[in-house]
């Protein structure tokens, strides 16, 4: 939020002004302690990456940093661009939490390590995008609507962040979200359990050549399932590749060159959703400077 442009004059003659002036600036949220390392799937078993807290324990596995700042800036990683490096080299974070925090702090721990470790050095700014608007297809909606858990409980994570698990599934993944959402893509299928629309139109992105905008206007969540004819379902796991960081072979990439962009807009009407092609604005941040090794734990 910027600072309106008031007068000195002005500033000086608000009530308290020169007390507030004179309190020493609060402490920033810092982790207790903090070890970063280079990811090592090798080491992972079926597990590809997510985020983890265990009352105090917090730890990020094979994560990027443009998805280390996404859960500082609470934005997608694919909306945060900068050298290559920040999307394809990932890391394992382990954290502590200091006594009498809570996880609404984590956006600002994070933001305090990435600059201590990274030094990193970004700016905001919004861009014109070619854009997919998700919305209700034509002929109605063709999905179930969860029941509501009369028994589910509210926690205190903050916006933006969540206890996310990626495993391997098969010739695919499933990423469980915590609180019964996941969606699991393999074998030529994508199902979700318990995803809100917003939810959905970020996890598409993966597997589309653009961003996608969750125009729907529906506030449920969902249990659906629609299939992939195969050679689609190749070719949206090589985007789902590229949009992790991973640099093509020239035949993969030649294959998803001549991939068809409807393909996945053509499956969502097997659940009543369609793609329409547009331009929105958007919210970015640009990566200025980082270092590829952060300081030593």
């Amino acid at each position: 939020m910027r600072v309106p442009d008031l007068t000195l004059a002005f500033l000086f003659a608000c009530p308290g002004f020169a007390q507030a002036l004179a309190q020493p600036a609060p402490p920033r949220a810092e982790f207790e302690v903090a070890s970063i390392r280079p990811f090592d799937p090798s080491a992972q078993g079926q597990l590809l990456g997510g985020l983890h807290v265990d009352g105090a324990q917090i730890r990020a596995v094979g994560l990027s940093l443009r998805d280390l700042l996404g859960i500082v800036y609470r934005m997608k990683a694919t909306l945060i661009s900068g050298p290559d490096w920040t999307a394809s080299e990932r890391f394992d974070v382990s954290a502590t939490l200091p006594a009498g925090s809570t996880r609404a702090q984590l956006p600002e721990m994070f933001q305090s390590l990435l600059a201590d470790r990274f030094q990193v050095k970004v700016h905001k700014d919004k861009k014109d995008f070619p854009v997919y608007a998700l919305l209700v297809g034509k002929s109605g909606l063709k999905m179930k609507e969860t029941p509501l858990d009369p028994n589910a409980k509210e926690d205190d994570t903050p916006k933006g962040t969540s206890n996310v698990a990626t495993t391997r599934t098969g010739n695919g993944a499933t990423v469980n979200f915590g609180h019964g959402t996941s969606f699991t893509f393999a074998n030529n299928r994508f199902e979700g359990k318990k995803i809100s629309m917003a939810l959905f139109a970020g996890t598409l992105e993966r597997f589309a050549d653009r961003q996608i905008v969750d125009t729907t206007g529906l506030t449920a969540q969902y249990d659906f399932a629609f299939d992939v004819m195969p050679e689609d379902y190749i070719a949206m796991s090589l985007r789902a590749a590229v949009w992790a960081g991973v640099a093509l072979p020239p035949e993969a990439q030649k294959m998803l060159d001549a991939s068809s962009p409807a393909a996945l807009g053509d499956a969502l009407q097997q659940i009543g959703l369609r793609l329409d092609a547009r331009k929105a604005p958007l919210d970015v941040l640009v990566i200025d400077d980082a270092l590829k090794t952060p300081i030593a734990n």
